[in-house]
């Protein structure tokens, strides 16, 4: 399941309503050791976007009830006829597995999770090995910390720790954990606690199983504190998985606190960055409810994925059509941010009814090539506007170049060359479509339906960039309002300007350009959440950009914002207005 795919009775659909360039990355140095799990993007298939959904006919039987051995076996069936020849490999088995159809758990005598024997008849370690005689991988799912129906009043045994029972794993208090409260926090500082998570860790070994999605881990997971920090877990299930032998993949779920990233990495293959994507409604998903969100979301991650650990966008519904309940070009540009993003490319659409266009997005080896090549993940390059553009340097000395139209009506969107670090002419090839469509000098400028996109690899012809940079803290600007300057560790030489908010204002002065003319000025700032800014130039009109959020206050990030210049010297305003603006450290403006 998605962000909670567990849990999504009534109270887990309330709680997801609830929650409901920067420089352009460079690649991962050639010569890191290969990473033994996630050396790219994993892909494939997870069964809790059709669980969650209220579409007709996926969920006879009551909510959540399609997660049965006989559809999963289905899936496998179908991704192994179709989708296996392109990378997709996967075959994840979310939330329910051991939940009658009345989501009533059922535990065995060590109180570990215990397969339905409705839904998984032949239990799990058959569905696995059916997995595997399809040349594919099988995933399966568990919520942090010591379910509740577990506990047996303390008196349940641990497998293979003698002398431990379950109130010798969780606090005296029975505080509880997880994103739903639905378990008991595990004590690690008790000896036998890290035996119950072995045996977890050894019964899914034994079963076969590749891949397990941990969920409702926090900090995140709608929760904070001492009581949801379930790092200590994902500590020691680094540590249970390593000592069963067996490779298995471990996925953090869900919208994980950036603040853990290090851990997170640590410990895991993937976290996901975000809410679930399913909506629990008439459709899988819906542009709205949070597929859009990822725009927002995930540049601030996007410095912390790389082999060995990714950033999870959550499931790729964009192949059955009607049911997706997305436009074709809603569509297209959902799996343009996955793929440019290096997200895990895992669908939870029914493979076994994908339409031609659906079918299409899933296997074009040019995306999918992107997502699981060396190249670093793109992030944007211009602001959080409605037009946006998003781009990496390859390792081959091209481009990724993304331009999506995020507004409600047709938009044009521009990519100028001088935001990817180069002016003068390039050719520019369409990975959608396989088309090479010729040579462009400066910019290229696509007329983008509603929520509509592009995805170029654009390769250079013309001359680097130089530029002209001026501090943000320097003695010639003006600060206005209650802007000051202060330290920063991170910035260019050391401080910047903060405390933009409620009228404060940084003017720099003295911008000299030889030409009169629109430049894109390169904004180098800090900024824990996505924050606006009023820009403009010599006392002109001001334009309002949203800048990504950095991830905390202490990383520098930047993106590009046109500004009007005249020739000789200029003024450049950055405005907070009404509102709270980022921390300026520097702009660095083009010398031609």
């Amino acid at each position: 399941m998605r962000s909670s795919s567990y849990f999504a009775l009534p109270a887990r659909a309330l709680l997801v309503l609830a929650l409901t360039a920067v420089a352009v990355p460079t690649a991962h140095a050639a010569d890191a050791p290969a990473p033994s799990l996630a050396a790219k993007p994993y892909m494939g298939w997870s069964s809790w976007s059709m669980q969650s959904s209220k579409y007709p006919g996926l969920n006879p039987d009551g909510d959540y009830s399609y997660l049965t051995e006989a559809n999963v076996l289905k899936q496998t069936d179908a991704m192994a006829a179709k989708l296996k020849k392109y990378g997709y490999e996967y075959v994840n088995i979310d939330a329910g597995w051991w939940m009658d159809k009345a989501w009533k758990s059922g535990f065995d005598q060590y109180g570990r999770q215990k397969p339905d024997p409705v839904r998984f008849p032949h239990g799990m370690k058959a569905v696995a090995d059916r997995i595997h005689a399809k040349g594919l991988k099988a995933g399966i799912y568990l919520p942090a910390g010591l379910e509740k129906g577990a506990y047996g009043d303390g008196e349940t045994p641990i497998w293979n720790a003698d002398g431990c029972t379950t109130a010798d794993i969780v606090y005296d208090d029975l505080r509880t954990t997880n994103g739903w409260d639905s378990a008991y926090k595990l004590d690690f500082a008790k000896p036998c606690t890290s035996k119950y998570i072995d045996s977890q860790a050894q019964l899914i070994a034994g079963w076969g199983y590749d891949f397990l999605k941990l969920d409702g881990v926090g900090p995140g997971s709608g929760k904070s504190g001492d009581q949801y920090d379930n790092v200590a877990d994902v500590a020691a299930w680094n540590r249970a998985i390593a000592r069963t032998g067996r490779p298995i993949h471990l996925e953090l779920s869900w919208s994980l606190d950036i603040g853990h990233a290090a851990d997170w990495k640590k410990y895991s293959q993937g976290w996901r960055v975000d809410t679930d994507v399913e909506c629990y409604c008439n459709t899988l998903v819906s542009w709205e409810n949070s597929v859009d969100d990822r725009w927002d979301d995930t540049p601030a991650w996007t410095r912390h994925a790389g082999p060995g650990g990714w950033n999870d966008l959550d499931s790729l519904d964009v192949g059955n059509g009607q049911m997706d309940g997305l436009t074709k070009a809603e569509r297209q540009s959902y799996a343009t941010l996955w793929a440019i993003a290096k997200s895990p490319l895992y669908t939870g659409d029914d493979l076994t009814r994908l339409d031609s266009y659906g079918l299409s997005l899933l296997t074009n080896r040019e995306v999918i090539g992107l997502n699981q090549g060396p190249n670093p993940p793109a992030h944007p390059v211009t602001p959080s506007d409605p037009q946006q553009v998003w781009a990496a340097r390859n390792p081959d000395g091209t481009y990724t170049v993304a331009l999506f139209n995020l507004a409600d009506a047709p938009a044009a969107v521009t990519a100028d060359w001088t935001t990817v670090g180069f002016t003068g002419k390039a050719s520019v090839r369409d990975l959608w479509n396989h088309e090479n469509l010729g040579t462009y000098k400066n910019t290229v400028t696509e007329a983008l339906p509603a929520h509509g996109s592009r995805l170029f690899t654009v390769t250079p012809h013309g001359t680097a960039l130089a530029f002209a940079g001026y501090e943000a803290e320097s003695s010639a600007n003006t600060l206005g309002g209650n802007a000051s300057v202060a330290d920063c560790s991170a910035c260019s030489d050391g401080k910047k300007v903060g405390n933009l908010y409620l009228g404060g204002t940084l003017t720099f002065r003295d911008v000299v350009v030889a030409k009169a003319g629109t430049y894109q000025i390169k904004v180098s700032y800090i900024s824990g959440d996505a924050r606006s800014v009023d820009v403009s130039a010599n006392g002109g009109g001001a334009t309002r950009h949203k800048l990504p959020a950095t991830g905390d206050w202490g990383t520098v990030s930047s993106v590009y914002v046109p500004v009007t210049l005249k020739a000789g010297a200029n003024t450049i305003t950055f405005d907070s207005g009404s509102g709270y603006a980022p921390d300026i450290d520097r702009i660095d403006v083009p010398k031609s």
